[in-house]
């Protein structure tokens, strides 16, 4: 890639690392991406960013975990990666007034609490880690797909090596793939002949064909782990992670590493100038008894739709129709296929029955609809989309 270098590592811009190391430093050391000042608003939108519809959704979310829960004494709703604190504040400001009485809100954000949250409103607790023991919702936007990880790709001979990355964005092939890097890639993410023994370059048989040279994966036990950790911390609730994602049957072949700043993409330069993504691995998030939906399906269970306002609301009340015609724009937006509404919503129950329905079965093979697009989107690839695109 050859981008230059800002200097935000210990390290010199000649130092090989895996891009784990090299993207926990990026994002999250001292100058790091998500320390900006900006935060994350300033590069790239979300669902919470696109519409208030989104929090009011997560917002009845709660409310439905709350009776699930028997209304207790304190409801928590635990934002990770809060960023600015944009869905904590809007979820607690969409709740009814009994509910909001109980709530507390915990935004978990590495960069500290900015002056725009007003410091007197003693409902939201800004913090490092998530809190432990609490009843409620624990809520992942966007969260995981900024975990680091480390990149496998495939050499001359098939073998899956680590991607090895220098603070300009300069690659190179390191050692092949061991431990439990070749035991995830093998159960998740095969690029072949990667076996999880002492041996992990594996022994090809005289039929056996290599897979071709450069394919690539991002691998994804870190991430795994993260979800576990954050589930565990919930007493009782519910927790769901909100992202683009893939699936099992349907890996993107080259991965999906790449690099967000100021609304645009740009190629994944570890230096802190950029965001840092890649796309989920749900299913392999997935713990016992979680669901996996997607945005539209989960948006629509909780009352977003994108139908128009009915047109003789025009001539009774044009004011209305034209802010219900501003809402089912929004709620379109959200809910869009190849967009937003086709990011997988991993939902995890802890101790309660899960709030939101079994979406329908994909539809046989060979044919189309919209009742599986996590399943069956252009390839099992749900895409972010850059801001100058979205529209």
């Amino acid at each position: 890639m050859g981008r230059g270098s800002a200097g935000v590592g210990q390290g010199s811009a000649g130092e090989w690392r895996g891009w784990r190391q090299a993207a926990e430093e990026a994002l999250y050391g001292p100058c790091g991406f998500y320390r900006r000042p900006e935060g994350p608003a300033g590069h790239f939108r979300t669902s919470v960013h696109a519409s208030s519809l989104f929090a009011e959704a997560v917002a009845r979310l709660l409310c439905r975990v709350d009776e699930a829960l028997g209304r207790p004494a304190e409801l928590a709703f635990v934002d990770m990666g809060a960023g600015h604190g944009e869905l904590v504040s809007g979820v607690l400001e969409a709740l009814p007034a009994e509910v909001a009485s109980r709530a507390r809100g915990y935004a978990v954000e590495h960069a500290g609490r900015p002056a725009a949250l007003d410091d007197r409103d003693d409902r939201i607790e800004w913090c490092a880690e998530p809190p432990a023991g609490v009843r409620g919702v624990l809520f992942a936007n966007e969260w995981l797909d900024n975990v680091p990880l480390d990149v496998a790709e495939t050499d001359a001979d098939g073998v899956p090596r680590l991607v090895l990355v220098r603070e300009d964005g300069t690659e190179s092939l390191g050692e092949p793939v061991a431990g439990a890097d070749a035991e995830w890639l093998a159960r998740w993410w095969p690029l072949g002949p990667v076996r999880c023994e002492d041996d992990v370059r594996g022994v090809l048989k005289e039929d056996d064909v290599p897979p071709p040279h450069g394919l690539r994966a991002e691998i994804g036990h870190p991430r795994d782990a993260a979800w576990a950790r954050a589930v565990a911390t919930l007493d009782r609730g519910l927790a769901v992670a909100v992202d683009y994602a893939h699936l099992a049957d349907a890996r993107p072949p080259f991965g999906t590493l790449t690099g967000f700043r100021e609304g645009r993409e740009v190629a994944p330069v570890p230096d802190g100038s950029c965001d840092l993504t890649a796309h989920v691995a749900l299913d392999a998030c997935a713990l016992p008894g979680a669901g996996l939906l997607t945005q539209r399906e989960a948006l629509r269970a909780l009352g977003v739709s994108g139908g128009r306002p009915p047109l003789a609301l025009a001539s009774t009340d044009p004011a209305a129709y034209v802010r219900a015609l501003a809402g089912a724009g929004e709620a379109a937006e959200l809910t869009a296929a190849g967009g937003l509404g086709d990011f997988g919503w991993l939902v995890q129950p802890v101790g309660i029955p899960n709030p939101l329905p079994s979406p329908p079965p994909s539809p046989p093979s060979g044919e189309t609809g919209e009742n599986g697009p996590l399943r069956r989107a252009r390839g099992g690839l749900l895409v972010d989309v850059p801001d100058d695109e979205e529209q």
